[in-house]
C-alpha cells in the first residue's frame, strides 16, 4: 500500500515506517549501476591511526561550510563509539566528508528530526565496524543534539553517524520489542554542547525530491554541506567565557 496519506495511518505504525530508515548508513559507493559513482583519479592515503588514550570526557570540533559543531563524547560509558569516532577524525579520515542527508519527522516539536554524514562506505576512508553499544548499556539516550552511529545491522557501525535535532526515543534499545534490531536500538555516544544554530541550519536546507533510494527517497540535501575538518580537542575544553586558544588537533 502506498504511503500516500499520513492520516490513513496510525501514528504507531507511522513512527515505525520513518524509524526503520532513521539511521540507516548510505553508501556512496555501493549505488546501483544506473548510479554508477565516479571514483577519483588521485586517491588519497590515510595513514594508520594511532593509539588513542580515551578519557572519560572528550570533546571534538566540526568545522562546515556553514559553521562549528562542537561535540562532547562519553568515553566512559560509550568508550567502543567514543574510540570510533575519534580514530577517524584523528587520522583525518572525515576531513573532506558531507552531511548528505536530512530525515525531518512528521510529529513533535519541530524542528523533529535528524542530519547525517559519514563516509559513506569510502574503501579509502573507512575503519572496521564497531562492536554494538546499545543505550542500555551505556546509559546514553537519543534526546536533542545527541550524536549517534548511523548502521545497517548491529555491529556494522564504521564512520557515517547522525546528530539530533530532537528526542527520538525510539531510537534507543527496547528489550520487550519483538526484533532484534529494536532490541538493540542505535548507539548514540555523546551530545553537541555548541553548534545546534549550525545542525538548524543543515536541517532547514532544500532536499532533492529525486535522490535516495527507498525509504530514503526524498532525504538527500539538494546541496550537501561539506565538513571540512573533525578534531579531537586535547586537553580541558574552556569554560562559556573562556576563548580557546589552542587550535584542536
Amino acid at each position: 500500500m502506498a504511503l500516500a496519506s499520513f492520516s490513513y495511518y496510525s501514528s504507531a505504525m507511522l513512527k515505525r515506517i520513518a524509524l526503520l530508515a532513521l539511521l540507516v548508513t548510505t553508501p556512496l559507493y555501493a549505488a546501483p549501476v544506473r548510479h554508477k559513482a565516479v571514483m577519483p583519479a588521485a586517491l588519497p592515503k590515510y595513514a594508520p591511526p594511532p593509539a588513542i588514550q580515551l578519557q572519560d570526557v572528550e570533546h571534538a570540533v566540526i568545522t562546515t561550510t556553514e559553521g562549528e559543531i562542537v561535540l562532547e563524547l562519553d568515553g566512559k560509558h560509550a568508550p567502543i563509539s567514543t574510540l570510533n569516532f575519534l580514530r577517524y577524525a584523528v587520522s583525518k579520515r572525515f576531513d573532506g566528508i558531507i552531511f548528505y542527508r536530512v530525515m525531518h519527522l512528521p510529529w513533535g516539536t519541530q524542528p523533529s528530526g535528524l542530519i547525517q554524514a559519514g563516509t559513506q562506505g569510502d574503501p579509502r576512508r573507512v575503519l572496521p565496524p564497531i562492536a554494538h553499544e546499545p543505550t542500555t548499556v551505556t546509559g546514553v539516550h537519543h534526546k536533542a543534539g545527541a550524536i549517534s552511529m548511523a548502521r545497517n545491522a548491529p555491529g556494522t557501525a564504521t564512520g557515517d553517524f547522525s546528530i539530533l535535532l530532537s528526542d527520538i526515543d525510539g531510537l534507543d534499545a527496547n528489550p520487550k520489542a519483538d526484533s532484534e534490531d529494536d532490541r538493540l536500538g542505535y548507539a548514540a555516544f555523546g551530545h553537541v554542547v555548541k553548534g545546534m544554530d549550525v545542525a538548524r541550519r543543515i536541517y532547514d536546507l532544500p532536499l532533492d525530491p529525486e535522490k535516495g533510494e527507498g525509504p530514503m527517497k526524498g532525504q538527500m540535501l539538494a546541496q550537501p554541506v561539506k565538513i571540512i575538518s573533525v578534531r579531537r580537542w586535547v586537553g580541558a575544553w574552556p569554560g562559556p567565557d573562556q576563548d580557546r586558544a589552542t587550535p584542536a588537533r
